[in-house]
């Protein structure tokens, strides 16, 4: 029986009509949620006191030229008509939550960095002056303490583990400045690594994180938190979409030993590691790209002493897979100093498990202390030549120093446009391994490339001013 379009017209909106019901209950409802949590969830206000005046002004600075320019009066409105240091007070807000009920508070370090004054406000708007028992840089983690009368609501802390991409999680904050503000969305992504925080696995999510929401709680929808929500990516200053979170177990470890020792320790190797791409993967003789895989071993430290090598690709850490270069950092930084770790590397296509002694993570300024380590002796060459397209010549003294290189390797005068400008070569970058082998020096190079089969990829170690990286290279039919 045929049907008029009228009547289908009528009969697919009575089904829609009747869908729309349960497809609004389906979406969660946040209201228990939050009537629970809201009172474990602080506004943390900041004061700071910046003095300035003439005495911060750059040696060989005209005063009284300057003062005579256009310029003058607005010099003197703020470096004052004399010597005296000028004084202003700066302010920041931010949030943050309860931890314990005798007054333990978790927030970000950048929320209360350089502060003279930590005010923390209730959500019954009781104010307190909060101690600052210790900041963490590295994972931008806070631990302050509050010495209040009455009931303190701390909140119940989730498994970040147990989190899945796609889930419902919503976040509490003053963003602006506007206490208690409740927004939500669902995890974007987990595990992933910022710059300059190697050792925070971030949960990333889509719900609206704004300049005050920083250092306040991440809850699931049992009301669970499950992180700190610490970063938003923006070009405008405000949410576009892109929020970050410190994983709970993450920020409350870091807080346990601000609280018990006074400072954070982290499991170090002592090795410069980068991501392993295809090419590399096919270069190293394996079946997919994974691991981090070793650019550099820091000499003197565990991985050294344990038999790690350049080239090898760390595949594993004490059972668990090494998915990429990034997840290796936070899982060594948990790692209890002086315990004994089983670390899985790929070498010469074939897995060898060693045991490495984990050590302590030094600081920035001892890191930067660390040399490269040992090279092969060089062997005396006078060529200029051309393999992969790129002219090669021997490393000069200087280069050596710069790049804190040993004997041996092979330096890229000219990339050229052949295959090895395409992998990214560039001049000036010094090649110090082939396939996991040292470079003696160009005929050295020149005559291993030669032996290789076209159409193989190569991998090269390739020692540069931003630190070491490898490279693949495909070998062409013809060179």
């Amino acid at each position: 029986m045929s049907r008029s379009p009228r009547t289908l017209l009528v009969a697919a909106a009575a089904l829609a009509f009747a869908a729309t019901p349960a497809t609004a209950s389906a979406l969660p409802d946040f209201t228990e949620l939050v009537a629970e949590q809201h009172r474990s969830v602080v506004n943390i206000s900041t004061s700071r006191e910046i003095r300035y005046g003439r005495a911060d002004l750059p040696p060989g600075f005209d005063i009284p030229e300057f003062e005579d320019s256009p310029f003058g009066e607005l010099f003197r409105k703020f470096f004052g008509d004399d010597a005296e240091p000028q004084i202003r007070d700066t302010a920041s807000l931010g949030s943050g939550f309860i931890i314990s009920p005798d007054g333990y508070i978790l927030t970000n370090g950048h929320v209360v960095a350089d502060a003279d004054q930590i005010l923390v406000r209730l959500h019954d708007r009781r104010q307190f002056e909060a101690e600052l028992v210790g900041v963490d840089e590295r994972s931008d983690v806070a631990l302050l303490k509050v010495e209040a009368e009455g009931d303190l609501r701390p909140v119940t802390l989730g498994d970040p583990a147990e989190l899945e991409v796609g889930e419902w999680v919503l976040a509490i904050g003053s963003p602006f400045g506007f206490d208690h503000s409740v927004t939500a969305g669902i995890v974007s992504a987990k595990g992933r690594s910022l710059p300059q925080d190697n050792y925070v696995p971030f949960i990333q999510t889509d719900v609206a994180i704004n300049p005050g929401n920083s250092g306040g709680p991440l809850f699931n929808l049992d009301g669970d938190v499950v992180g700190i929500n610490a970063q938003i990516f923006s070009r405008t200053g405000g949410f576009m979409g892109l929020s970050f979170a410190i994983p709970i177990d993450v920020a409350y470890d870091v807080a346990e030993q601000l609280r018990t020792k006074g400072e954070v320790t982290r499991g170090w190797l002592g090795v410069m590691i980068q991501e392993v791409t295809h090419e590399l993967a096919q270069s190293f003789d394996m079946e997919r790209a994974y691991g981090a895989l070793v650019a550099r071993v820091l000499p003197g430290g565990p991985a050294e002493k344990a038999g790690i090598e350049v080239g090898d690709v760390i595949v594993e850490f004490n059972g668990r897979e090494v998915p990429s270069s990034s997840a290796l950092p936070p899982m060594v930084g948990r790692t209890r100093v002086d315990q004994l770790a089983r670390v899985t590397v790929v070498r010469d296509g074939r897995e060898r498990t060693l045991r490495v002694r984990i050590g302590r993570l030094p600081d920035e300024d001892e890191l930067r202390d660390y040399g490269s380590g040992g090279a092969p002796q060089a062997e005396p060459e006078d060529t200029a030549a051309r393999p992969l397209g790129m002219e090669l010549g021997p490393v000069d003294a200087e280069t050596r120093e710069r790049l804190g290189i040993g004997p041996g390797g092979a330096l890229v005068t000219d990339p050229g446009d052949g295959p090895a400008a395409r992998a990214g070569l560039r001049r000036g970058d010094v090649l110090v391994m082939m396939n996991s082998r040292p470079i003696a020096g160009v005929d050295d190079l020149r005559r291993r490339l030669a032996e290789v089969e076209p159409g193989r990829t190569v991998a090269f170690l390739v020692e540069r001013e931003d630190g070491p990286q490898f490279l693949a290279i495909e070998i062409p039919e013809s060179q």
